[in-house]
């Protein structure tokens, strides 16, 4: 008796060479999924292809705010991840036309074809929020469930690992800076959680294993203060830096200005958003909807994970200085 074989699901991956991105389309090509990568520059997501094996993961155009290109990406595909976002806005590039609009592009061309979807919002998405980011990840949440009520839905706090924008950002300072700004004191307290560990929840969605038109809550296992995470980042790059609280209104001020920069260090929406914790709700954790709920354990703590890609901070590079002064391995 001849045996059919069955061709591998193939997921669509909208923001897939992104940073969050390159560890979710690991995490479904070693399921031996097929994956299609859907971004604005294929041409430039040649660092996805050793990910998998030949021919399992292929990049394509697509723009969020173009939607014959997402009709096109998501042809065929059994399941759908969006994963794109954007920190602040610029030109055409606006909160509403990404995590709103294109949000519902994504879900609408996901029920045209069938497929599921995983959608990645963000801890703090709130429809009353005072910052526009938080109220446009709570729309686009809105839009997706609208369109496809099974929708699953990823809310991370901050993520962090190699390619991580926060603690490289601030590292990167520290070799050049004697101070550190902690807005408003720097007690806003975030739940810094794994990349990896966010791509295995994002995984464990597209196989089916998580129920379907709920809301996630992804948090690692330490809830820190702003200054208790520059204090883990300080010790990974063996800095010693002064720590020095920025008022409210001096950091809507310096935001003012910095946020005009064409890839701003701060906006005032930034600010905003720093005036509101970033952590999982106690609700979702009675109701199991994080990553220990869903059989995550242990999530990866943060201070053993930074010193695995902030070594490049150090002023010894891969060795930590010896209370004498000299290199250590």
């Amino acid at each position: 008796m001849t045996e059919i074989l069955q061709t591998p699901k193939l997921v669509v991956v909208f923001g897939g060479s992104g940073f969050v991105g390159r560890h979710v389309v690991r995490a479904l090509a070693k399921r031996g999924y097929r994956v299609r990568v859907a971004c604005r520059r294929p041409d430039l997501a040649g660092h996805l292809q050793p990910l998998g094996n030949v021919g399992q993961i292929q990049a394509v155009q697509a723009n969020l705010r173009v939607r014959w290109s997402v009709d096109h990406a998501v042809r065929d595909a059994d399941h759908v991840v969006n994963l794109v976002g954007i920190l602040h806005q610029s030109g055409r590039q606006t909160f509403n036309a990404v995590h709103e609009f294109g949000a519902r592009a994504v879900a609408e061309a996901a029920r045209a074809g069938g497929a599921g979807l995983t959608h990645m919002s963000a801890l703090g998405a709130d429809i009353d929020s005072g910052s526009a980011y938080a109220v446009s990840k709570a729309r686009g949440e809105k839009a997706v469930l609208e369109t496809l009520p099974g929708a699953v839905i990823m809310r991370p706090s901050i993520v962090f690992g190699p390619e991580d924008g926060f603690f490289n950002r601030f590292a990167n300072m520290a070799r050049f800076s004697p101070v550190l700004p902690l807005i408003g004191g720097g007690k806003t307290k975030f739940q810094p959680v794994y990349v990896g560990d966010v791509a295995e929840a994002i995984a464990r969605a597209v196989d089916g294993v998580l129920t379907g038109g709920t809301a996630y809550e992804l948090g690692g296992p330490q809830v820190l203060t702003f200054r208790q995470c520059m204090d883990e980042m300080l010790e990974a790059i063996d800095r010693k830096r002064l720590l020095v609280s920025v008022p409210w209104w001096l950091a809507d001020l310096q935001a003012s200005f910095l946020g005009l920069l064409p890839s701003p260090l701060l906006t005032r929406d930034q600010v905003m958003q720093l005036r509101e914790h970033n952590i999982v709700s106690d609700k979702a954790e009675r109701e199991g909807r994080t990553l220990v709920g869903i059989g995550l354990r242990p999530p990866q703590a943060l201070g053993t994970i930074l010193p695995s890609y902030l070594w490049r901070y150090r002023a010894a590079g891969q060795f930590t200085k010896s209370p004498s002064g000299n290199a250590e391995a």
